[in-house]
């Protein structure tokens, strides 16, 4: 008799649930980090291919990252364009936190590997893991240099130079409009 009365309560329960899951802001649940940290921390409801915790690579034509990503950021991670100096978002903050990709939000570098080069752009010693960054061989005007690419959707972050501090000796030099900040929480 106990097991129906409490299968009946439930019954009369279950409406009430349906109703307040069904009645979810969608943004809310892709914005919220309280319940569940391994949902998205940045919402970019136009890019349907960004996430802070999805590792798959991404292999979209230009035509799909042309409509997903705002003009100044496409020109930049699709057509490795370069932002000028000291003019970007990141180039001179110390704030902690961790650094992601700008068009698919791959994890790419914590603050602890920044570092002041005074070049104008982001520079970082190190990538958070072996696969945020991978590198292509950049010939470009007239120069050998390595270009860094995100490890997940192949877009231009900047270049690798053998100039960085210790421990690594590296300075990835990276374009602020190719890069989305996410602060520690205090």
């Amino acid at each position: 008799m106990k097991t129906r009365a409490h299968f009946l309560s439930l019954l009369f329960l279950l409406p009430l649930f349906i109703l307040q899951a069904c009645g979810q802001n969608k943004k809310e649940q892709y914005t919220s980090t309280k319940n569940n940290p391994m949902e998205n921390k940045i919402s970019k409801p136009d890019n349907p291919y960004y996430s802070n915790t999805d590792t798959t690579k991404l292999n979209l034509t230009d035509a799909q990252w042309k409509k997903v990503l705002p003009s100044d950021v496409y020109e930049v991670m699709r057509h490795a364009d370069t932002e000028r100096p000291f003019t970007g978002k990141y180039w001179n903050t110390d704030e902690k936190g961790t650094y992601y990709c700008a068009a698919c939000g791959n994890k790419l570098f914590r603050s602890g590997a920044k570092f002041s080069s005074s070049c104008g752009w982001p520079s970082f010693f190190e990538q958070e893991n072996k696969k945020s960054t991978i590198y292509k061989q950049d010939n470009s005007i007239g120069m050998e240099r390595t270009e860094v690419l995100c490890g997940r959707c192949g877009g231009h972050l900047g270049h690798l130079f053998d100039d960085g501090p210790a421990p690594t000796g590296k300075r990835y030099c990276m374009n602020s409009i190719a890069l989305d900040f996410i602060p520690d929480n205090k």
